[in-house]
């Protein structure tokens, strides 16, 4: 095997010595900073169509984002796999498998996000009838989803390329190049918003397309900071291809983390399944809503994702005990971020949805849910930290499992045998921190056992090697 040393720039942190939290808050803030810029341009969007085109278009806008998640996260999860792979090689100095990983996961990002603009134009409209759409919301809702799967090769090749970035401990040129698409992203905005809103009334098909602009120019920005850099993470387009050691590697740790994704979402379609029972009111008033939980995840996941390339550089240079140390940082730097935010959210949620719509039962309906899954969202930090570590060990496919039971079967068990009894928002969204609390108490068994037995075999390795 060929070992090269790693040779550090100014953007990449060094993970596996000297202190913890700061590196951690110093990895963790341009990541949570990218994913709240990334969502405020989605916010954008949201708040234009339901100030100019009303209740049914925000509706309609917020009936397919369970649904694209459903479509998109196996691929975005697999992602993950190649995070974990880079790190670990990045860290051992193994400059020749960094390079074969990163080929081949770009590689996979390309055919993975034509394949998904594929499937989007096909099945959209099938699968929102599937999830009870209402027909006054179903046509928009479809034509929204074509327009954003015409992005998804630029989506892929974005997140791929950023997963690469943030194993080798860059965060700060992807939040780069999201502001500066973001910055050309809002004057297009205000173009088409003006143009297909104010002009035409085509609000969803102004806001799907500046969406898709933006996913292309922020995925060339990435791709030209791999194809600059001088560390084996270079990409080389003349080197694309899929290898089938490093894409077996990939899947071990990336499927079940997408399938886990996946799975989650779909338990998240039913419950939007649940909520469109309810008219196109509550819809308006979910899509508000989750637009501010989407805040409070991607600044969660943040730390997640530091969890996992920090636990997998230093399980890639046999540094156990500083695994442990940045477990216990990120449940700290989890909890203080999540209980901040979530306060803020909720305490001032009729204020800040009342900029999505001015419609009083709206805001009702948001602040409903807002109510059981904003001060308690500490507890999906927790739920997504100890798989993170796993994964960061190599370890995805039982947290995968143990995600689904917990997530997937309480909220199932909810919709399905509690909800019917009880029909109102508030039952509905409860299930939320239930599943969180179940999850978390799998996670940590299960976390115990696998820390347990990482241990035993690095001291029986020391064992033979002294």
């Amino acid at each position: 095997m060929e070992r090269t040393t790693a040779k550090k720039n100014k953007y990449e942190i060094d993970m596996c010595n000297g202190t913890i939290m700061d590196k951690l808050i110093s990895f963790s803030l341009p990541l949570m900073l990218s994913g709240i810029l990334q969502l405020m341009f989605n916010a954008v969007d949201i708040i234009v169509v339901g100030r100019f085109s009303g209740s049914q278009a925000l509706a309609a806008v917020g009936s397919t984002s369970a649904l694209i998640n459903v479509f998109t996260n196996l691929f975005i999860g697999i992602s993950l796999g190649a995070n974990v792979l880079t790190a670990r090689f990045y860290a051992a100095g193994r400059g020749k498998e960094v390079s074969e990983t990163v080929h081949t996961a770009i590689t996979l990002a390309l055919v993975s996000g034509i394949v998904m603009a594929l499937v989007g134009l096909v099945f959209s409209k099938g699968a929102l009838a599937l999830m009870g759409t209402p027909d006054d919301v179903i046509g928009l809702s479809a034509l929204y989803m074509r327009i954003y799967f015409l992005g998804m090769p630029f989506f892929m090749l974005y997140n791929y390329g950023a997963a690469i970035l943030r194993a080798v401990g860059d965060t700060k040129r992807p939040l780069l190049f999201l502001m500066i698409a973001g910055v050309i992203n809002a004057c297009l905005n205000i173009v088409l918003d003006i143009l297909f809103v104010a002009v035409f009334h085509w609000g969803i098909s102004g806001v799907a397309i500046a969406t898709v602009i933006s996913q292309m120019i922020s995925c060339v920005l990435v791709l030209r900071c791999l194809c600059r850099s001088e560390s084996s993470y270079r990409l080389r387009f003349s080197e694309l291809g899929m290898k089938g050691y490093y894409l077996k590697q990939i899947f071990s740790v990336g499927v079940p983390a997408g399938i886990q994704s996946t799975v989650i979402n779909f338990s998240n379609v039913l419950l939007q399944s649940s909520v469109n029972s309810f008219g196109s009111t509550a819809m308006a008033g979910y899509t508000a809503a989750n637009n501010l939980l989407g805040f409070l995840y991607v600044s969660v996941n943040s730390i997640t994702q530091a969890c996992m390339s920090f636990t997998s550089q230093n399980y890639g240079v046999g540094k156990l005990k500083r695994m442990d140390r940045v477990l216990a940082d990120c449940m700290i730097l989890s909890v203080v971020v999540a209980v901040v935010l979530g306060c803020i959210c909720y305490g001032f949620g009729p204020e800040i949805l009342q900029i999505y719509t001015e419609d009083a039962e709206v805001i009702a309906c948001g602040m409903e849910i807002l109510a059981y899954t904003t001060i308690t969202y500490f507890l999906c930090g927790w739920m997504d930290l100890f798989p993170g570590a796993l994964r960061g060990m190599g370890y995805s496919a039982v947290p995968m499992v143990l995600s689904v039971i917990g997530t997937v079967g309480t909220r199932v068990v909810w919709i399905f045998g509690i909800f019917p009894y009880h029909r109102s928002l508030a039952i509905l969204f409860i299930s939320y921190p239930a599943s969180w609390i179940i999850t978390i108490v799998l996670q940590v068994i299960c976390f115990y056992f696998v820390r347990r037995r990482v241990h035993r075999r690095s001291q029986a390795l020391a064992g033979q090697e002294a």
